[in-house]
C-alpha cells in the first residue's frame, strides 16, 4: 500500500527503532509506548488486520510474536507481558496494517485492560455461543 505508514517503515522510507526482522516479519518500538520496550510486530506483506490476513502470514507473525515476547520480557526485566492486537476502529486499530503489540508489564504500572464487565442475562450466553459457532467457516 502506497500510503501505509507501516509499509513505509518496512521499506525504510520512515525511520524506526527496529528490534527484529526476518523474511516475513518486522518489529520495532512503538513511538507512543505504554511502557518502555513496547514493541510492534508486523507482517512485511500488507494485510489490514486479523480479519483478512492469510493463514501463512498469521503463522509467521505469531512465531515472531512468541520470539519477541520472550526477548521483551527478558530484555526489559519485565514482570509480565501483554500481547494485544486491535482489529478495526472500534477495537482501537489506528494503523490499518496488521500489527501485534508486545507490552512489558510491571506491578502497579497503571495499565488497565479490562475496565468494563458486561454480564450475560439468563440464556444469553448460550445464544451468543450459538451465533459464534454458526459463523465458523
Amino acid at each position: 500500500m502506497e500510503d501505509c505508514l507501516f509499509c513505509k517503515i518496512i521499506k525504510g522510507e520512515i525511520p524506526s527503532a527496529k528490534v527484529y526482522e526476518d523474511e516475513h516479519t518486522f518489529a520495532f518500538l512503538d513511538i507512543h509506548p505504554n511502557n518502555h520496550g513496547h514493541t510492534l510486530v508486523i507482517p512485511k506483506e500488507h494485510h489490514k488486520n486479523i480479519l483478512d490476513i492469510s493463514e501463512p502470514a498469521l503463522v509467521s507473525l505469531f512465531a515472531s510474536v512468541k520470539k519477541l515476547s520472550l526477548a521483551v520480557f527478558k530484555g526489559m526485566d519485565a514482570q509480565g507481558i501483554t500481547v494485544q492486537m486491535n482489529n478495526e476502529r472500534p477495537a482501537g486499530q489506528i494503523i490499518f496494517h496488521a500489527h501485534v503489540h508486545i507490552i512489558p508489564r510491571f506491578e502497579a504500572d497503571g495499565l488497565h485492560l479490562w475496565s468494563k464487565n458486561v454480564p450475560y442475562k439468563d440464556g444469553e450466553m448460550e445464544i451468543t455461543a450459538e451465533k459464534i459457532k454458526n459463523a465458523i467457516p
